[in-house]
């Protein structure tokens, strides 16, 4: 990846959809949702063609992709039963570890945007869509110390929890009359530490159980077709 690739990539994820999420939360409060999440999901469409443009495997590439995805929003579905144990995040992580940071982070937005349609649709869509998506991207970012290393990659998985958590704490704060309160936002993360715990145990028991498995899968696939 050259040096102005990872930029404009970095400027995408970091400022472009941060500040889509931000105008849906504090400008369009939870009128526009719907039209803002579309948008983010948009922008990770492009990022990901932008990133493969003029490669070959593109398409095969995508066709991946799909599957991934697919998997994510399926698993939520199955696991809906058992509160906030999920296999979404780990896929998401082995998606952008053997996919790359462009396609860990549009795995993990449609696979929020996709599952809310079973799961419920809503102003904090946007909030996962984006966390979920920054934490397939840094798997990319990191994704060789996360394949070499099993520790790494469980100390990966409950850091994703404990982030994704603290993020959506931030929705839930704003939530209540669209502005954002230091004390309120500490007494949410307190709230939330059983459900952040369950996160964090939920990542690391479906990335010990996937990693391996579907990781070789998808490196095989990635030699037989030259990706």
């Amino acid at each position: 990846m050259t040096k102005k690739k990872l930029l404009t990539e970095l400027f995408t994820v970091l400022i472009v959809i941060p500040l889509l999420v931000g105008v849906g939360s504090f400008v369009f409060y939870d009128r526009r949702y719907m039209l803002v999440s579309a948008a983010i999901a948009v922008v990770s469409c492009l990022l990901f063609f932008l990133a493969f443009e003029g490669r070959e495997g593109g398409t095969k590439r995508l066709v991946i992709l799909s599957a991934m995805t697919a998997l994510s929003v399926v698993g939520r579905f199955i696991f809906a039963p058992i509160p906030f144990f999920k296999p979404v995040t780990a896929i998401v992580v082995i998606c952008g570890i053997h996919l790359g940071c462009e396609a860990g982070f549009l795995c993990g937005s449609l696979s929020a945007f996709l599952s809310n349609f079973l799961f419920m649709q809503g102003p904090w869509t946007p909030f996962q869509m984006f966390i979920w998506g920054m934490i397939g991207f840094a798997a990319g970012l990191l994704s060789k110390p996360l394949q070499k290393s099993r520790a790494f990659l469980i100390l990966f998985g409950v850091l994703s929890g404990v982030v994704y958590s603290a993020f959506m704490d931030i929705w839930t704060t704003v939530w209540f009359d669209g502005t954002f309160i230091t004390s309120r936002y500490l007494a949410a993360l307190a709230a939330a530490l059983p459900v952040t715990a369950i996160y964090a145990v939920s990542n690391v028991a479906f990335l010990l159980v996937l990693s391996r498995p579907v990781g070789e899968k998808l490196e095989r696939i990635r030699k037989k077709y030259g990706l």
